[in-house]
């Protein structure tokens, strides 16, 4: 059997998204767990990684001047539209873009384009399996490449262990790095709140997921906080033919599992854990089946 991906996504940040694919991780078997939130990534919380390799992201160009070169013509100075370059004649490499301009253009060739440090990314063990994350660095660009490479590793620990499936906490939001989570996986379960805005969120995220021709399901957390709204986002899925495969209630102790670093599986034998179960038996049946 080849491997499942699985991508828990959302229309914007702070659903539960994570806390839904930490209880994924614990209740799933032979998997490997891939965080490709790598702007703000925060799974490693819940499941306490212990590293065992780590390698540098490298992504993008920045200029640097060699001083034993440049002859203190300016000229490179003069035509940085990016304004990168100091009176000094040093460079910021916080607004430097990388266009090579300046390079091309000095009459001693005394600059030089390096490649960028941009992040990390590691493979780690946990209390649950092989996890593969990332973090990208402090005003670094490029996530959604950092976003494909863990994708890569975490697909190739999974063939290389014989795992069944790739649980991938995704990107919030519909830009590059949530692209890059999507390709290529066989489901995205889309994380709403019931909300109006959540809504129309979450109905940005499932029209790119399908311009893709991802199967998407749909879960609303914390339902009763608007019964009213849950109501209405259901009415959507019947209407939009998205399977809504259920619903989360509000419940503190998803706060106390989280204070203590762990999941709700773990934590909690109560209603919110019998609700995840249900709802991973049913995803899982759904992507085996081939069905959404």
């Amino acid at each position: 059997m080849s491997v499942k991906q699985i991508v828990v996504i959302s229309g914007k940040g702070g659903t539960g998204k994570t806390v839904i694919t930490a209880s994924f991780a614990a209740l799933a078997e032979n998997k490997v767990m891939a965080d490709c939130d790598v702007d703000a990534a925060d799974l490693h919380l819940l499941l306490d990684p212990r590293i065992e390799e780590r390698h540098d992201f490298k992504s993008g160009v920045t200029a640097v001047i060699h001083k034993d070169k440049c002859t203190q013509c300016g000229l490179c100075r003069t035509l940085c539209r990016f304004d990168a370059i100091g009176d000094d004649l040093t460079i910021d490499p916080v607004s430097c873009e990388g266009c090579a301009f300046c390079s091309f253009a000095c009459p001693s060739k005394a600059i030089e384009m390096k490649e960028n440090t941009a992040g990390e990314w590691f493979s780690s063990q946990t209390r649950f399996g092989p996890m593969i994350h990332a973090k990208l660095g402090i005003a670094q660009e490029n996530s959604g490449k950092l976003v494909s490479l863990v994708r890569k590793k975490a697909k190739e620990k999974a063939e290389h262990i014989g795992a069944d499936w790739v649980i991938i906490d995704g990107s919030p939001g519909i830009g590059c790095p949530v692209i890059a989570s999507l390709s290529g996986v066989d489901c995205a379960l889309v994380v709403t709140e019931p909300t109006l805005s959540g809504l129309h969120d979450a109905s940005r995220v499932i029209d790119m997921a399908r311009h893709f021709q991802i199967p998407v399901f749909l879960v609303v957390n914390k339902y009763d906080l608007n019964i009213e709204m849950t109501g209405k986002i259901e009415e959507y899925c019947r209407k939009e033919k998205v399977p809504f495969i259920g619903k989360i209630g509000f419940d503190k102790t998803v706060v106390e599992a989280m204070v203590r670093g762990k999941t709700v599986i773990e934590y909690s034998d109560g209603e919110i854990t019998q609700r995840m179960e249900d709802i991973w038996s049913r995803l899982q049946k759904e992507v085996s089946y081939g069905k959404g």
